[in-house]
C-alpha cells in the first residue's frame, strides 16, 4: 500500500533523518493552510494546532516506510498521525501529543529557517 506523508522537520531533504525516506518518491514542496504552530524542541520540531502555515515536503512512501516513521515519531506516545489536504492528495502529518508543554515557537513555520 502507498501513502503520502508531509514532512516538516528532520525528515526534510538535507536534515538528520531524511535517510528514512531513501526509498520514497519526492512529490514536491507544500505550505499548509494556516492551522498549525511549529515549535523547536532542540534536536527536532513539534507541530500542534495553531494559526500558521508550515513549510514542508510531500513524499510517496510504502507501508514499511510508514511503519518506520511511526516508530521514529513514537506514535502514539509522543506524536499521532492525522491527514491534511495537499496538492498531491491526502497526506499523513505528525502532530505532537503534549502541546501544552510547548513554548519555543518557530515564527516562520519553517524548521530549516529556525536559526
Amino acid at each position: 500500500m502507498q501513502h503520502l506523508v508531509f514532512v516538516y522537520g528532520t525528515l526534510r531533504s538535507g536534515e538528520s533523518n531524511h535517510h528514512y525516506l531513501s526509498t520514497a518518491q519526492f512529490l514536491g514542496h507544500h505550505q499548509t493552510e494556516p492551522q498549525f504552530a511549529l515549535y523547536d524542541l532542540g534536536p527536532y520540531p513539534a507541530l500542534s494546532v495553531g494559526q500558521k502555515s508550515i513549510q514542508g515536503e510531500v513524499y510517496l512512501i510504502n507501508e514499511e516506510t510508514l511503519i518506520e516513521l511511526d516508530k521514529l515519531e513514537d506514535v502514539p506516545v509522543e506524536y499521532h498521525r492525522e491527514t491534511i489536504v495537499t496538492p498531491f492528495g491526502q497526506a499523513w502529518i505528525y502532530l505532537y501529543q503534549d502541546a501544552e508543554q510547548l513554548s519555543d515557537e518557530i515564527a516562520s513555520g519553517d524548521w530549516c529557517q529556525r536559526v
